[in-house]
């Protein structure tokens, strides 16, 4: 199980938590672009980097919004922090 640090609370199990998303930064999107390039960005995302910016929602602790570095091949978190708006979605 994947222990999350909240930034309220602490350590806690992966349960406690709902998953929201990582952090992307998408390319501007014009006629020039080509729609391979787009559809790698959207859908293949960037598999080249070992860390992600993650959005967690503590629905079982604090009920805040949080974002973390996660690398994705050992996960090892580190840098949490709340977020500054929350992430769109049905959180309960």
């Amino acid at each position: 199980m994947l222990l999350i640090p909240c930034p309220n609370c602490g350590e806690r199990e992966e349960s406690e938590f709902i998953y929201g998303g990582r952090s992307i930064k998408y390319p501007a999107l014009d006629k020039s672009m080509a729609s391979e390039t787009w559809h790698r960005v959207l859908h293949l995302g960037d598999k080249l980097s070992e860390n992600s910016q993650e959005f967690w929602y503590h629905r079982f602790g604090c009920e805040c919004w949080f974002e973390v570095t996660r690398n994705v091949m050992t996960h090892e978190i580190k840098t949490p922090s709340l977020a500054n708006t929350p992430v769109s979605g049905d959180e309960r």
